[in-house]
């Protein structure tokens, strides 16, 4: 059976990953994986996450099983977290998943059981799991234009061109804030203009909301989700904790599917379960618990909240440096951008070639299509990656 098998092509992060690790260069620099870490170089564990751990095992009494759709206590505090009173909490379906990427894999899977027929949306570029699963799954999908590579903005026109091509049964996945990889997000007036564009030709969007609170805060990376609950008859909702509360490894995440009608509560959180029975069963509960505990407790809550915008305000600090240091050597505005994204990533808009002369002359490693990681930076090598891009003629 083995010898039918077809060699994967590798994952370009984790091949990335192994050559930063090879490089023997005390200077190097890591812009390519996409995870938070501090001034340090570290990815540690937040203060209340790591309080209610102390607590859960002071407590815990027990390893069983949840349920299939994990802790309900976890659904109801992430839905508060994400929809505030955007909708009522009997027209949510939810179950807890492996990580975002678990979430937005069932939410695929319920799009395919409802119509196989159905096209996927999807914004060009996106993150690269978005492509790879759907291709597993051998379901239609439809890039629409997103980011435009000489304003590195979105191209919102392109967009909505694209977006009017979608039709009832058709589904649009839209990341709810911080866009992975461009960093480039919807203002208020352009989610309404999406709202009214499905709601006009009939497609259900998908929102895949992984960075919440990394941003503009919690509430306000959370505005444009709740836009659309409110407005759309169906919603799915893929979430991840993993960056906001740096569970990384506990992989925690929660599938939600919204319907203004109640009465379609009881058969999605049907289909929710089934799915999770047919995949892995039960979801972890370790990281889920510890969110609950965190959303729940008001102390935990509050310091939550704030070392939440101290990373924020973290990476805002190192974006308006590298844009201001661009802005020294070149005596051009044109890296202003670089300010204006929000979240994690951003895309500079270098070619292949840049990114390796750049890789090989000042040890700066990051995507071949430029995205890098600014919670990869800090002061000291701000500098570096600005001198390296001029160097590259970026």
């Amino acid at each position: 059976m083995f010898e039918l098998l077809k060699e994967q092509p590798a994952d370009k992060i984790l091949m990335l990953m192994q050559a930063f690790r090879e490089d023997p260069r005390e200077q190097k620099i890591d812009l390519g994986v996409g995870v938070y870490k501090d001034a340090e170089g570290r990815t540690p564990i937040m203060r209340a996450i790591k309080t209610a751990e102390k607590q859960l095992w002071e407590t815990e009494t027990t390893k069983s099983y949840t349920g299939l759709a994990g802790d309900v206590g976890f659904a109801d505090a992430m839905f508060g977290l994400l929809m505030g009173d955007a909708v009522p909490r009997n027209c949510v379906a939810a179950a807890a998943t492996p990580g975002g990427t678990g979430a937005v894999r069932q939410g695929f899977d319920m799009i395919r059981m409802a119509d196989r027929e159905a096209r996927v949306f999807v914004s060009d570029p996106s993150w690269p799991n978005h492509i790879t699963m759907l291709k597993h799954l051998e379901m239609h999908m439809q890039p629409y234009r997103y980011f435009d590579s000489e304003t590195r903005a979105v191209d919102f026109a392109g967009m909505m061109e694209d977006l009017a091509d979608a039709r009832v049964g058709d589904v649009v996945l839209l990341h709810g804030c911080c866009h992975n990889p461009t960093g480039a997000n919807l203002n208020a007036t352009q989610w309404q203009e999406v709202i009214d564009l499905l709601l006009k030709n009939g497609a259900t969007p998908m929102i895949d909301i992984a960075y919440q609170g990394f941003g503009d805060g919690l509430d306000e990376d959370a505005a444009g989700l709740r836009m659309v609950v409110s407005q759309m008859p169906e919603v799915l909702v893929a979430a991840s904790c993993s960056k906001n509360f740096g569970v990384y490894r506990e992989r925690t995440g929660l599938l939600m599917a919204v319907a203004q009608d109640p009465v379609r509560q009881k058969a999605n959180q049907g289909m929710l379960n089934h799915l999770n029975r047919q995949n892995f069963s039960f979801p972890p509960d370790h990281g889920a618990r510890l969110v609950t505990m965190v959303l729940d407790d008001p102390a935990l809550r509050a310091d939550w909240e704030e070392e939440v915008r101290e990373i924020r305000e973290g990476v805002l600090g190192l974006r308006e440096q590298l844009a201001a240091e661009l802005q020294r050597l070149t005596g051009s505005d044109r890296f202003g951008f670089i300010a204006q994204h929000r979240g994690m990533f951003s895309r500079l808009g270098a070619t292949p070639e840049q990114v390796e002369a750049m890789r090989q002359s000042h040890g700066v490693y990051m995507v071949g299509d430029s995205r890098i990681n600014v919670a990869g930076l800090n002061a000291r090598t701000v500098p570096v990656l600005a001198e390296a891009m001029v160097a590259a003629g970026v």
